[in-house]
């Protein structure tokens, strides 16, 4: 039966599920005088509502607190063991594999490193199939029982209706691979649980929108500052973020050659990768064999020496340099979009940290026009390194969410009728 809108009593009682679960997910425990006011239902509705969700498991009883006069009201909570989720985080140093219980609490994880300017498809594929295979073993949990895994990955996804979701990752060589099909097959999972990827910046600005730095923000950039650099933007419009390929954002015509293959790009300037590169270039001296993780760390301590050890100019210079350039680039952000909040997240960014803030701010307000410039902040995210696979487990929770926390019905198998068997069998083979 619909409605005048058009929306059936289904889709009602799944809208009225969804915004009690969202309630007590983000402002719970709440009692259930306390959900009508801020859900917006009636208290026949809210009782109704909640009815459902004990009964399924996903609400349970956290307490009660006193009333005026009355009874103690009885407080509810999302119950943390009604649904589990997997975050990847597939870096540009290694692959993160984390499992969370509902309310994103980690239950496993595992971390394979990768080697420097090498990702084979196939290994990322068996990191990422023998990480979900392993968290789940830690934590004695039935694939069948997972809403989902999110994957975070560097550069383009493109849906596609016959081969899933395809990765364009140009700075890392991946052309149109189906990343999602690879997965499915010789998967850990069943066939009903189903696969969310997208753009690991999206996938850090959803964390840091949900529960870090941007909460309450209405528009907001978030900034994935690693080996390169790429961006979320977050507005009313596209309040589930959308990547943007802001390190390829030209800053210098005819400049340095960028992974992309482009000259100028902002990630030749800025990423962690050319950091490191234009240091090798000015004589700055990186132990053999590390990892771009270890070589910055590096980096900054000659910067920045214990106290009355001579810091090393060149290095103190080179980060001047990409501080000015990464603010530059946050200017375009500003200057385009007029955001509220400017988040920088990452590896590379929560390495340089606050030492580092303070330049790229400066250099920031000076490249922006003074209105959007006088209305934004500039800061570090808050959830440290983990904010990519948290915001890839969001991805399912998200779907679960909005299905009003019921799990996908699994596909019907109907009989396949005379008719096109006769027509299969005519088929020339």
């Amino acid at each position: 039966m619909a409605a005048r809108n058009g929306r059936t009593v289904r889709d009602l009682r799944r809208a009225n599920r969804t915004a009690v679960l969202q309630r007590l997910y983000f402002d719970g425990p709440l009692s259930r005088f306390e959900l009508g006011p801020v859900t917006g239902l009636s208290s026949g509705s809210v009782s109704n509502v909640v009815a459902d969700l004990v009964a399924d498991g996903l609400v349970e009883e956290a307490g009660s607190v006193d009333s005026d006069g009355g009874r103690p009201r009885t407080l509810l909570r999302v119950a943390p063991g009604s649904g589990h989720m997997i975050g990847v985080d597939v870096g540009e140093t290694r692959v993160r594999v984390e499992l969370f219980d509902l309310t994103l609490t980690e239950l496993a994880r595992v971390e394979r490193p990768l080697s420097p300017q090498r990702y084979e498809v196939e290994a990322i594929v068996d990191h990422i199939r023998q990480g979900i295979a392993e968290v789940l073993d830690t934590a004695g949990l039935a694939p069948e029982r997972l809403l989902g895994v999110g994957i975070g990955v560097p550069g383009i996804v493109e849906r596609t209706a016959d081969r899933g979701a395809l990765v364009h990752g140009q700075t890392i060589g991946w052309d149109a691979v189906p990343l999602e099909a690879l997965l499915r097959a010789g998967s850990p999972l069943p066939d009903t649980v189903p696969y969310f990827i997208d753009n690991g910046a999206k996938t850090l600005g959803q964390a840091e929108m949900w529960f870090g730095a941007g909460r309450g923000a209405r528009n907001a950039v978030v900034v994935l500052f690693g080996s390169g650099v790429g961006a979320s933007l977050v507005t009313p419009d596209v309040d589930q973020g959308r990547a943007v390929e802001w390190g390829h954002l030209t800053v210098r015509v005819r400049g340095r050659r960028c992974r992309c293959g482009a000259l100028g790009c902002l990630e030749a300037y800025a990423g962690a990768e050319s950091l490191l590169a234009r240091w090798r270039e000015e004589g700055g001296r990186v132990p053999d064999g590390t990892d771009e993780e270890t070589a910055l760390t590096t980096m900054l301590a000659a910067a920045h020496p214990a106290e009355g050890a001579a810091a090393d100019p060149v290095a103190l210079a080179v980060l001047e340099e990409t501080a000015e350039y990464l603010g530059a680039g946050l200017s375009d952000l500003i200057n385009l979009f007029q955001p509220e909040r400017i988040l920088i997240g990452g590896w590379a960014g929560l390495a340089l940290g606050s030492r580092f803030l303070p330049a790229v701010r400066r250099h920031a307000m000076s490249y922006a026009l003074r209105h959007p410039a006088g209305k934004v902040t500039v800061d570090l995210g808050r959830l440290g390194p983990d904010a990519v696979t948290i915001g890839a487990a969001i991805l399912p929770l998200a779907d679960f969410f909005a299905r009003g926390g019921r799990r996908p019905d699994p596909a019907p198998e109907y009989p396949v009728p005379a008719w096109r068997t006769a027509l299969q069998e005519r088929t020339p083979r």
